[in-house]
């Protein structure tokens, strides 16, 4: 096999990874996934809160450890300190947390303020730790009117963003209204099998994924930079 240098010249060397699957953990954690779930609503009879209930149930009877956040409180990003009790509470569970569950009502043919409120207060590195790196994530959505698809690939692209793998499956429930029982269960249909499949892909793709997310997220150009960092300090400590 030719060296590296000679093929690829701007590359360094030290740096650059062949991946193999021998680096795959080889043990793998045995407790239950720990999935946190938001909604995007503070409404009284918030559907996209009742979806998240029953993702909850869902994931719990497959064995699951869950926490739902419950928004109400929340201030506005850039409004307080992080040390301000609902702020300490979403980073703490976003650091807990190994898979996501993200739900929000489509407005105006986007996610609600409330949800991205609650994005927003998760940066994408709490001093050298990155709190949603290499974490699972599953979107779904609700509307009032006919199914539609925008609050979710809305979500798709901050869940890109905050570099989460985000599942292939997703849910959009239509007219919600008439899709939930008077005690807040959902009733039995085509919109709460998909919630069941959604689910079901988040929880195994989570047990795939979590004890190789650090390997999976390890990149070339950060272990550069990292790297000429250490170099940096190293030579200014000689001068």
């Amino acid at each position: 096999m030719p060296e590296v240098p000679e093929l690829l010249p701007n590359i360094e060397t030290d740096e650059f990874h062949i991946p193999e699957t021998d680096m795959l953990c080889r043990q793998y954690a045995t407790h239950p996934p720990r999935i946190l779930l938001l909604y995007g609503s503070l409404r009284e009879r918030s559907y996209s809160r009742l979806v998240i209930e029953e993702s909850a149930r869902l994931l719990t009877a497959m064995g699951a450890e869950v926490r739902i956040f419950n928004p109400a409180g929340l201030p506005q990003p850039d409004t307080c300190e992080v040390s301000h009790p609902k702020v300490a509470e979403l980073r703490e569970l976003m650091m807990w947390s190994e898979g996501q569950v993200w739900c929000s009502p489509e407005r105006h043919g986007a996610m609600t303020s409330i949800m991205k409120s609650q994005i927003d207060w998760i940066p994408l590195s709490i001093g050298s730790v990155r709190p949603t790196q290499g974490k699972t994530l599953a979107v779904m959505q609700v509307s009032g009117g006919s199914q539609s698809f925008n609050a979710v690939n809305q979500m798709r692209i901050l869940g890109r963003w905050m570099r989460m793998f985000t599942i292939p499956n997703q849910s959009s429930v239509a007219k919600a209204y008439m899709e939930f029982e008077e005690d807040g269960r959902m009733k039995p249909s085509a919109y709460y099998r998909r919630i069941v499949d959604v689910v079901e892909e988040l929880f195994k793709f989570t047990l795939l994924l979590r004890d190789n997310k650090d390997w999976l997220v390890d990149r070339y150009s950060e272990r550069v930079e990292s790297a000429e960092k250490l170099s940096e300090r190293v030579n200014q400590r000689s001068i």
